[in-house]
């Protein structure tokens, strides 16, 4: 559906280096990465806002990449909506149609359909200075699905959002996506947006590809250290192999197969780190006494940092653990984990 080969951007200041992405249609397909990385300029570069030093960008088999914008069939949307202010929302969702010829009856019936779906009806007469950041979201999204686009980009559709309405939007974006058959590409620095709606990923670095896969491979087998940090696999460590054991300096951790390599990295989830007071007898094959090193609030969850050896590991756990378990720096606990749950690469 939409593909991009060996893609180049060259910006003062900033490059994307040979991007090359394939994207089904009808997939929900999202761009991850921290600030900087390039995601919008990618967005902006396959909506033609932007120029390509060289490869190509190709949307239903169709070469676009020295078409115009409204040539493409792309639409996109910005995290600040770029409503105008002047026009009601009917205006606004209506407006890409001066520049597309779409038969009025079949125009109308998706104009009603857009409105039921995204609950705008009651909204049309309204300036943006008048509604809300939700509401400013769901008439951005129908004026750019008003044109029928082939793609639709989000660019941080859910930034602007304050949490209680995250939930509402992200379930509403689902539906429509569902409903509208159109393929969505959508950058977000969240990972709940990211494993809530996509099926597949590609995580940005530096102005490149740094993987791309499913959902769950990113998340619990991330191909490069970068990635395996961006996910928060918060225990990631440099070790050597010997037959199915990495070894950590002195610490031995079993894997319960044999790499390829004999250098590599390991990486574990911190909420696949079991947390004790005593020693735990179960299947899990990695199980370590060690001395609580910090002790971290991070909303929901606790943080714990525990030393073994001079290695660091660090937990999740929820509040009523921390009490019930009378996990404070200084005392000796022990981590246990599965081999299952060790990533190496």
């Amino acid at each position: 559906m939409i593909k991009t080969e060996n893609l180049k951007v060259n910006l003062p200041g900033f490059d994307l280096h040979n991007i090359n992405l394939s994207i089904e249609e009808g997939e929900f397909f999202v761009l991850m990465g921290p600030t900087g990385a390039g995601k919008t300029v990618l967005l902006e570069a396959m909506a033609g806002l932007i120029p390509v030093e060289s490869g190509r960008i190709i949307i239903e088999g169709k070469d676009v990449t020295k078409l115009p914008p409204e040539k493409r069939g792309i639409s996109i949307v910005y995290q600040d909506h770029a409503l105008f202010p002047h026009l009601t929302v009917m205006e606004n969702i209506r407006y890409g149609l001066h520049f597309h010829r779409i038969d009025e009856k079949e125009a109308d019936k998706r104009l009603n359909r857009l409105l039921h779906e995204l609950d705008l009806a009651h909204l049309e007469k309204r300036l943006p200075e008048n509604l809300s950041g939700g509401e400013l979201q769901r008439v951005a999204l129908a004026r750019a699905l008003m044109v029928n686009p082939s793609v639709l980009l989000l660019d941080e559709p859910f930034s602007a959002l304050d949490a209680r309405f995250r939930e509402g939007i992200r379930s509403g974006l689902k539906k429509l996506h569902q409903s509208s058959g159109v393929t969505f590409l959508m950058v977000t620095h969240d990972f709940a947006d990211a494993l809530s709606l996509a099926g597949r990923a590609a995580v940005m670095n530096d102005g490149m590809i740094e993987q791309t896969s499913s959902m769950d491979d990113i998340f619990q087998r991330p191909d490069s250290k970068f990635v395996a940090d961006f996910v928060g696999m918060k225990n990631l460590f440099s070790v050597k192999f010997d037959g199915t054991r990495a070894a950590i300096d002195d610490l031995k951790i079993e894997l319960g197969r044999t790499p390829v390599n004999s250098h590599g990295y390991i990486a574990i989830r911190p909420e696949d780190i079991v947390l004790s007071k005593e020693a735990f007898s179960s299947s899990m094959r990695n199980s370590f006494r060690g001395t609580v090193s910090g002790v971290f609030d991070r909303g929901f969850y606790y943080e714990i940092q525990v030393r073994v050896g001079e290695t660091i590991f660090k937990s999740l756990i929820t509040k009523r653990s921390l009490f019930e378990l009378g996990i404070q720096e200084g005392i000796d606990a022990f981590i246990s984990f599965k081999s299952t749950a060790i990533h190496n690469f």
